[in-house]
């Protein structure tokens, strides 16, 4: 009987995300694996056996595991084996001794292609400084603008310091998920992107009014219902291709179509409404300065209104005729 070639081989011992947390290097076979320092390959497991299973070269070729006396046992597969039970491993090598998972590698086997390497860029240092500052500058515009000139310093404390540690927290939960899946802590990358998205809210929200009465374009405030669920849907696609970006393809895809349901559900619950998206008009007028449009003849506001007049009759004729039936009912 011809000697299997022994190949060059490595033992993994994989992680919950499927990610090696030790190899060990095969330097004879048979493979005994266990946790008496006699085993070539020695796991810290109370679980496993001190001699637990052994890895054999098959002489038709391939790898095949034996169980030894043990307690817990081990998988290939879905197929549970016991003391002295054996099985062939699987294609990519993988099975599981009591609660190990363990992967077996050879030079046979094909090595998956080589993963690009992201490197965040060098950002300038000033960046996030100038990032936090502009949305607390735009926090503390919009509380100038609600509260009376004479309001106490304490008044600006919550409206301010409130968004700061939300925005805090959030990139500290999406670094959190970063140290867990890619075993790193980017912070500051995570930060500076919620800081980027808020402040560009932020800048809309303010701009969008003085353009649509500059130009006078009313029906343009529309984009302010919908840049709030677009931006977030876009932040979070953002810091989930930090997080796993392997899998942005599908991420992209999954958030798509909750926002579009999303907008949808939005668009149902206005039907009745003037208008679908945006408010009917501006709550605030901006300074006449800014004023761009020629202005219109009281005329053109007239006959703007004519079909307003013939809604409201429409509509006052059906609650004159509910009344009518109320009356006649009692």
């Amino acid at each position: 009987m011809t000697t299997p070639t022994a190949p060059a081989a490595v033992v993994e011992l994989l992680g919950r995300d499927g990610r090696a947390t030790l190899v060990q290097r095969v330097t004879r076979w048979p493979v005994r694996i266990g946790r008496s320092p006699a085993c070539d390959i020695v796991l810290d497991d109370a679980h496993l056996a001190a001699e637990h299973a052994e890895l054999h070269l098959a002489p038709a070729g391939g790898v095949r595991l034996r169980l030894l006396p043990s307690r817990n046992g081990g998988h290939v597969g879905k197929q549970r084996l016991a003391g002295g039970d054996e099985a062939p491993l699987p294609a990519g090598g993988a099975f599981q001794l009591a609660g190990c998972l363990l992967r077996l590698r050879t030079s046979a086997d094909m090595l998956a292609p080589e993963h690009l390497l992201i490197v965040d860029k060098t950002r300038h240092w000033a960046l996030v400084p100038l990032l936090l500052l502009g949305m607390l500058f735009f926090q503390w515009l919009d509380r100038w603008s609600a509260v009376d000139p004479d309001a106490r310093w304490v008044d600006y404390a919550s409206p301010l310091l409130a968004p700061l540690a939300l925005v805090l927290g959030w990139a500290g939960l999406w670094s959190l998920a970063s140290q867990l899946f890619q075993h790193r802590f980017p912070f500051t990358t995570h930060l500076r992107r919620a800081l980027v998205v808020i402040v560009a809210m932020q800048l809309l929200e303010w701009l969008l009014p003085a353009v649509a009465y500059a130009f006078s374009w009313p029906r343009l405030m529309a984009l302010e219902a919908l840049s709030m669920p677009i931006a977030a849907a876009l932040l979070i696609a953002w810091h989930a291709r930090l997080v796993w970006p392997g899998a942005h393809r599908t991420l992209n895809g999954g958030l798509a179509v909750l926002l579009l349901l999303g907008l949808g559900l939005q668009a149902a619950g206005r039907q009745e409404q003037q208008h679908t998206f945006g408010p009917p008009y501006l709550a605030s007028l901006p300074p006449p300065v800014l004023r761009i449009a020629p202005t219109q003849p009281p005329q053109a506001l007239i006959e703007s209104l004519k079909p307003l007049k013939a809604e409201l009759a429409r509509q006052a004729h059906k609650d004159s005729e509910g009344a009518g039936e109320d009356d006649s009912g009692e």
